[in-house]
C-alpha cells in the first residue's frame, strides 16, 4: 500500500507539469529503498531464482549472527550468504560420510572399548550371555525382512541408513527382556536363577528414541528363531487410522475392514506353514459385517468353519471374503488362546495409540461429529486387553503420541509398565566406537573426552547421539 500510494503521487506531479521535462528525480527515501529492496527478494525467490539456503537440514549446522539478520547486501544480489563475503549470515553445509567403508569383517577397525571385539559372530539372539553384552550383531536387510516380514520400526531403519550396515547392538535391558520370557516358557532355567519375578504381560515405556522398537524387534526376532508362534505388529496406529469404518449393529462397536484383511496377511506372512498344522479349536459361527464398501452380504448373517480346518484356513476365509475379515481377526485372537503346541507372544509396537481417539467421527447431529475411541474399534478392543494369561508386550511410542497417557491404564496390569532406559556410559562408548568404524566419527579426530560431550550433550538419546557424532 506504500510503495502504491508514492507511486501515485509521482505521477499525479508529472501530469501537473504538463509538457514541461520533468525535473531529476531524486533518490527515494530509506523506507521506500528498503521497501523496494525486500519486494526484489522476495519477487526473485517466487520466481524460482536460487535459494539462499536448502530446505532440508539433514547434516547442515546453521550459524547467524548475534543478531540473526543477514546483509542487506547478500540479499539483494540473492546470492548465498556463504559465498558473500561481508554476510552477516553463513550456511555451513555437513553431509554424512560417503567414504568407502572398510570390508566387511577386518580385525584392525572392528575394535570396541577396552580393545574388546566390536561385532559378535552369530545369527541368533539366543546365545548371547549378559557378559557378552554390549557388541553388535550383524544381519543383512533381506535377513531382516525375512524374519520380521510385517515391517521393520523407522527408527531401525534410520540407524542402517546412517550407519549403512544393518547391525544392532544387544544390551543389558534387551537382554533383560528376552530373559524373562525365556524362563516362563523353561521352566528348568526359571529352577536354576532365582532372579526378578517373570511377567506375562510388559509394556515398554520410556523416554524418547530410547531403543524400545528396536528392542521389541529384537525380541520377535529371537522369539521366531526359537520356533515361537509371534503375532506381531510393528505400526499398531495403523489399526485407529485409515481405510473404512462401519458400526456393527450386533456389538455396537466399529468395524475396520481394511486394517482387518492387512493384519490377517501380515500375520500369514512369517507363520504359513506353523498355522496349517495348527487345528481350530472353536467351532462357533463367525459373525458377518459389511464389507469393504460393497455393505452387509445378502442371504447371510454367519459363516462356519467346517470340522477339521486350521488357522491357515480361517485365516484364508477371512482374506477371501472381506465381509468376515474383522470376525475372523477376532476369532484368531481367541484360537491363539487355546494354543499350547508351541509358545505364543503377541507384540505390539505403538501400543500406546490404542488408548486415545482414533481419526475416525460419527456424525451425531447435521453440524457436529463425536470422535471414536481406540477401545470402540472391534479389533482393539479384542486385541487391547492384557487380563489374560498370555504373553504378551506392548512398546509405547511417544514420536507418534497425540498425548501423555495416565500411568494407570485399563486393562493393563498395573505392575506390566517397565521403564526402558536410554544408554548407559558403557553403551554410549561402544556405540561411538561403532561410529568411528562406520566412519560417521573421524577416526583421526576421536578422543573419550569427545565422546563423553557427545553422550552428556544427548542424555544418552539414540537418535541424537548419531546426529551429533557428525560433529567430531
Amino acid at each position: 500500500m506504500l510503495l502504491r500510494s508514492l507511486l501515485r503521487r509521482g505521477a499525479a506531479a508529472v501530469s501537473a507539469g504538463g509538457g514541461r521535462a520533468p525535473a531529476a528525480r531524486p533518490d527515494p527515501p530509506a523506507s521506500l529503498a528498503s521497501l523496494l529492496l525486500v519486494s526484489r527478494s522476495y519477487a526473485k525467490a517466487k520466481g524460482g531464482g536460487k535459494p539462499a539456503a536448502s530446505t532440508s537440514n539433514r547434516g547442515k549446522v546453521r550459524v547467524k549472527d548475534p543478531k540473526g539478520v543477514a546483509s542487506e547486501d547478500a540479499s539483494a544480489s540473492g546470492e548465498s550468504a556463504a559465498s558473500a563475503g561481508g554476510a552477516d549470515e553463513i550456511d555451513a553445509e555437513f553431509e554424512m560420510p560417503t567414504d568407502p567403508l572398510p570390508p566387511t569383517y577386518d580385525p584392525a577397525v572392528d575394535v570396541g572399548p577396552g580393545g574388546r571385539p566390536l561385532f559378535a559372530f552369530t545369527d541368533t539372539f539366543a546365545s548371547f550371555s549378559h557378559r557378552g553384552a554390549n557388541a553388535y550383531v550383524d544381519f543383512t536387510l533381506d535377513e531382516w525382512k525375512a524374519m520380521l516380514p510385517e515391517g521393520l520400526p523407522a527408527g531401525m531403519m534410520k540407524e542402517f541408513q546412517d550407519t549403512r550396515r544393518c547391525a544392532v547392538m544387544v544390551r543389558e535391558s534387551f537382554l533383560d527382556l528376552r530373559d524373562n520370557f525365556r524362563r516362563i516358557v523353561d521352566p528348568a532355567i526359571t529352577a536354576k536363577r532365582k532372579g526378578a519375578p517373570t511377567k506375562r504381560q510388559i509394556i515398554l515405556d520410556g523416554p524418547r528414541s530410547c531403543g524400545k522398537s528396536i528392542a521389541l524387534a529384537m525380541l520377535v526376532h529371537w522369539a521366531r528363531t526359537e520356533g515361537w508362534l509371534v503375532f506381531y505388529v510393528p505400526q499398531g496406529k495403523d489399526w485407529t487410522h485409515g481405510g473404512f469404518f462401519y458400526r456393527n449393529t450386533y456389538s455396537d462397536l466399529f468395524d475396520t475392514p481394511v486394517q482387518a484383511g492387512k493384519v490377517l496377511q501380515d500375520f500369514l506372512k512369517y507363520n504359513e506353514t506353523r498355522l496349517q498344522q495348527l487345528p481350530c479349536q472353536i467351532f462357533e459361527s463367525i459373525p458377518l459385517g459389511e464389507g469393504t464398501g460393497v455393505g452387509m452380504m445378502k442371504g447371510a448373517d454367519t459363516v462356519e468353519m467346517p470340522e477339521g480346518s486350521t488357522l491357515y484356513d480361517l485365516i484364508q476365509t477371512g482374506i477371501t471374503h472381506s465381509h468376515a475379515a474383522v470376525g475372523v481377526v477376532v476369532r484368531l485372537r481367541k484360537e491363539l488362546s487355546h494354543v499350547k503346541d508351541v509358545p505364543v507372544l503377541f507384540a505390539i509396537d505403538q501400543y500406546n495409540s490404542w488408548f486415545t481417539f482414533t481419526e475416525y467421527q460419527e456424525p451425531v447431529t447435521v453440524r457436529s461429529c463425536r470422535s471414536i475411541h481406540a477401545k470402540e474399534l472391534t479389533t482393539v478392543n479384542a486385541y487391547r486387553s492384557m487380563l489374560h494369561n498370555d504373553m504378551m508386550v506392548g512398546a509405547f511410542s511417544h514420536s507418534t503420541a497425540v498425548g501423555k497417557l495416565r500411568q494407570e491404564l485399563p486393562d493393563v496390569p498395573s505392575d506390566a509398565r517397565l521403564l526402558f532406559p536410554r544408554y548407559t556410559v558403557d553403551e554410549a562408548e561402544t556405540v561411538c566406537h561403532y561410529y568411528m568404524r562406520q566412519k560417521i566419527i573421524r577416526r583421526e579426530s576421536f578422543s573419550e573426552e569427545k565422546w563423553k560431550k557427545i553422550y552428556y550433550l544427548s542424555n544418552g538419546n539414540g537418535s541424537e547421539m548419531r546426529w551429533l557424532a557428525a560433529f567430531i
